[in-house]
């Protein structure tokens, strides 16, 4: 298989975007992380619980959605892994976080896999989040709730 010169470009400009994702989000800069999302950009979550939508579109609700994550969570990313994929414009990567929900103080620790499309531009088109909600849903959970109580976890608008 030959790899082009455009593609081994393309992928590094995709997979640099979704470090930048990872990087302002656990930096709290949701303005300049919504300027990484094409203007229809999806994102998904397909186990997102009950509070959370499993999906978001555009950048004005993509903005919306995680305006409360900086005071939600302390997080910061890492051990990122990006498979190679056929299509350089396709991004596959498992990371970890490893932070504290702050109204709660308690520890959050999560392992995941995103699935992620971008365009011509690098800027992601659909992001597709693999996490586990109930990580985040006993992270910010109070220890006084008893644990068969319905519960659920919001972080957006």
């Amino acid at each position: 298989m030959t790899v082009k010169k455009d593609d081994v470009a393309r992928r590094a400009a995709a997979q640099h975007a979704v470090a930048e994702h990872l990087r302002l989000t656990a930096a709290g800069h949701t303005e300049e992380w919504v300027e990484l999302f094409a203007p229809d950009a999806v994102l998904e979550f397909p186990y997102a619980p009950a509070g959370v939508p499993k999906q978001v579109a555009g950048r004005d609700a993509l903005l919306a959605h995680m305006r409360g994550f900086p005071e939600t969570f302390d997080v910061e990313f890492g051990d990122l892994v990006f498979h190679d994929t056929v299509d350089p414009s396709l991004v596959i990567v498992e990371f970890r976080s490893k932070g504290t929900a702050l109204p709660t103080g308690k520890p959050y620790e999560q392992t995941c896999i995103s699935v992620v499309r971008s365009d011509d531009n690098a800027r992601i088109t659909h992001y597709l989040d693999y996490w586990n909600p109930l990580v985040a849903i006993e992270a910010l959970t109070p220890s006084e709730v008893p644990s068969d109580s319905d519960r659920g976890v919001t972080f957006g608008g």
